[in-house]
């Protein structure tokens, strides 16, 4: 029997117990074929060196050990390219602005802009957040506000009200010095805030705060800037012998206010804890007509907050307070309430379905849609000439409306007989209706309906862009008990040829209307609470 035949030595010496740091030695001896001497080749400490031999007198192990290594080196090297690639390939489809996921920081380790949140809640049980003197339509509520001057920052707001019975939401802010508290309407498609205003008022509804009564001071003079635009954008011609600066705004559904510009001091609380006092300009309504002179009234004026320079996120952004981005989410379902932003702490990096707005001679947020689909079927292919339908997005729009040719393939869309609906035309508001005896909810009778599937015009993505309106997002129910289309024939406003989608169509979705980079974005949410993003997405 062949005895195996002894290849080298290794002699490992320890530390002396008192002082460990002297590390440990490791000696390897290897003997070579001949036996007539052995090579010695110290290794550092706490390290082991390879000795060198001739192939023949290595050992097996050690050189299973060193592939191994090798091999495992390889593989960690693979993962980790492997995984950049993706998460490069990742963030060219899939983030808008890949950018943005390296926001500079200041020097203090803060964002060099914050946000502003406001919470939306439904009545029972609002607080209220605080902007600065006068009445106006629901928007927000609930935060306590001091003073303290931020910038580039951002802020919450409660928001609170339902589709029905009152049709709108709105939120709290508080304005003036001592800070008095009012209701706004949350209106993406206005430009101008107004509060009711004793100035003293001509024609004015009770609304559920006392009027704003502005001071003397306190009157915008024709000269300001923000006089000028909004004259200019209602071409009007400006008075340099006038004292003060008069407006006058008209809606769709044909109300009216007229007043005259103030400014005065609106407090936020931003989303990094401090506490903001800024001025801003606003309507001091004393002459409000149609809609308006609803009494009582669950307003006191409106929250303008579309693209315009004169908006209230224009002016917190001319301040440098935030950047100039808007967000709400309006809770769908049975839930009421929500929260809107200022600034862009709480817009998601990734999750969020982006298109352009579309420039053109309005402050809408608007973009185009191709075609629209129900369920499968398709009921509209563009306007004459193959151009898309401008469509708008109006938090400021109770339902939402469609132009006439798609509206009226919609309802004869409908496969209501089969399920023994029965037609009901009788609510003047909702005339698309159906009566079901055992209707308890939307629940009873959205299976009977198809997805609404908006086709936006594609642009390089390789996936089309789509916004999906599920039954839960264009039925109701009425004072009746019927069922309803909330979707209604948009012959009867602006030029008929627009896409509307309000209140009933943005429920249940995170809305975040970008001026900086100018798009419209959107995400499913149960707009309960914000959160502020996550830098990757691969830590949750």
């Amino acid at each position: 029997m062949e005895r195996e035949q002894l290849r080298g030595v290794v002699i490992i010496s320890l530390p002396p117990p008192g002082d460990p740091s002297k590390g440990k030695t490791l000696t390897a001896f290897t003997i070579s074929n001949n036996h007539d001497h052995l090579q010695q080749e110290p290794a550092a400490a706490a390290a082991v060196t390879t000795v060198p031999s001739y192939p023949e007198s290595q050992s097996p192990a050690a050189v299973r050990l060193s592939l191994l290594r090798l091999r495992a080196k390889r593989a960690v090297a693979a993962v980790l390219g492997l995984s950049l690639l993706l998460f490069s390939i990742w963030a060219c489809l899939f983030i808008e602005a890949p950018v943005q996921l390296l926001r500079g920081q200041e020097e203090d380790g803060r964002s060099r802009y914050s946000s502003i949140l406001l919470p939306l809640y439904s009545k029972p049980g609002a607080q209220e957040v605080a902007v600065g003197g006068g009445p106006s339509r629901p928007l927000v509520t609930g935060v306590k506000l001091a003073k303290v001057s931020v910038t580039n920052s951002s802020a919450v707001i409660p928001i609170r009200g339902n589709l029905l019975p009152d049709g709108q939401y709105y939120t709290s802010v508080f304005v003036g010095n001592p800070p008095k508290p009012y209701f706004l309407d949350v209106d993406t498609g206005s430009d101008l805030t107004w509060i009711q205003c004793d100035a003293p008022c001509v024609s004015c509804t009770k609304g559920p705060h006392p009027w704003y009564k502005p001071s003397k001071g306190k009157i915008v003079q024709p000269e300001d800037h923000l006089c000028q635009e909004i004259q200019h954008n209602q071409n009007q011609w400006s008075c340099d012998s006038c004292h003060q600066c008069d407006y006058e705004v008209a809606y769709a559904d044909h109300s009216s206010s007229m007043g005259v510009l103030a400014r005065d001091e609106m407090q936020l609380m931003m989303s990094n804890g401090d506490k903001s006092k800024v001025n801003f300009v606003f309507g001091c309504a004393y002459d409000q007509r149609g809609q308006f002179l609803n009494t009582p009234a669950k307003t006191d004026g409106i929250l303008g907050l579309s693209s315009a320079k004169v908006s209230l996120n224009s002016q917190l952004a001319n301040q440098g307070i935030i950047n100039n981005v808007v967000g709400h989410c309006i809770s769908g379902g049975a839930n009421d309430g929500g929260y809107m932003f200022f600034g862009d702490d709480f817009v998601p990096r990734w999750g969020m379905t982006w298109v352009p707005t579309q420039n053109g001679l309005t402050n809408f947020y608007s973009t185009q849609v191709q075609k629209i689909g129900y369920g499968s079927k398709q009921i509209s292919i563009g306007q004459k000439g193959g151009n898309a339908y401008l469509t708008v997005f109006d938090s400021g729009s109770t339902y939402s409306f469609f132009p006439n040719e798609i509206y009226s393939s919609l309802i004869n869309s409908f496969d209501y007989h089969s399920h023994g609906l029965i037609s009901d035309n009788s609510d003047p508001l909702l005339p698309v209706c159906w009566q079901d005896s055992s209707l308890r909810s939307i629940g009873d009778v959205k299976q009977f309906f198809e997805p609404l599937i908006l086709h936006f015009v594609k642009r390089w993505r390789i996936l089309p862009t789509t916004f999906t309106i599920l039954p839960d997002d264009y039925l109701v129910i009425n004072s009746k008990g019927n069922i309803c289309l909330g979707i209604l024939n948009g012959s009867e406003v602006h030029d008929g040829a627009t896409i509307i989608l309000g209140d009933i169509s943005l429920r249940g979705r995170l809305v975040v209307y970008d001026n900086v980079q100018q798009k419209i974005g959107w995400a499913r949410s149960d707009c309960f609470k914000p959160q502020k993003p996550r830098d990757f997405p691969f830590f949750f």
